[in-house]
């Protein structure tokens, strides 16, 4: 077992002790994605610290307990269409397609740079089926709707719209949302198209490109 190996099994031991991976498809997808192939050279000795980390073009990527958290909320099964908002390096991406497959997550990126770097990460390490595309995360991927769920790694001052009509009814969707004070918000789509809330507690998170 290599060093980052052992590191990111005891990062993840202390979170599962913590109470902060709740479903067992969420913790073997922490311990299966090597989360030092997706910070910068400079930060990988910092890549199992629970913390966000920078990842250029002023975007981070999350702390393992946050990616965690947004995964058991969304109660993520194998072959669930996802869309992710904010690609970012990709972490969260890879790790939701450790629970779905990764053929079945559409992420959508604002910096070009992040999402050409996000791809060939992807191939390199076994994610190449994750779907990217530049563009504004305000409109979401209306090409590969309805998605069981729709996720946002960047916060937002509401859910956007677009995303929530691509999201089927009885589906999940989640996001931090708020300007000064952001809250984690997940709703579930009723049947005429309105959401049921629920607040997880205050987040921070950097801000939507808009």
């Amino acid at each position: 077992m290599s060093d980052f190996e052992q590191r990111r099994r005891d990062l993840v031991d202390a979170l599962a002790r913590q109470g902060r991976v709740e479903r067992e498809s969420t913790r073997a997808a922490l311990e299966a994605v090597p989360r030092h192939e997706f910070v910068p050279e400079s930060s990988r000795e910092d890549a199992y610290v629970d913390r966000p980390l920078p990842i250029g073009e002023g975007q981070t990527i999350s702390a393992p307990h946050m990616v965690a958290a947004m995964v058991d909320l969304l109660a993520l099964e194998s072959g669930d269409r996802v869309l992710e908002i904010g690609t970012g390096c990709g972490y969260h991406a890879a790790v939701t397609a450790e629970v779905v497959g990764a053929e079945n997550v559409y992420s959508v990126e604002y910096h070009d740079r992040l999402a050409e770097q996000a791809r060939r990460r992807f191939e390199r390490l076994g994610y190449g089926d994750v779907s990217v595309r530049v563009g504004d995360g305000h409109d979401g991927w209306p090409e590969h709707a309805p998605y069981d769920a729709a996720y946002l790694t960047c916060a937002a001052s509401e859910l956007p719209t677009a995303v929530v009509e691509q999201v089927r009814p009885g589906g999940r969707l989640l996001a931090p949302v708020g300007d000064a004070t952001q809250r984690l918000v997940l709703a579930r789509r009723r049947a005429d198209g309105s959401l049921d809330r629920e607040e997880h507690g205050r987040v921070r998170f950097v801000t939507m490109q808009e």
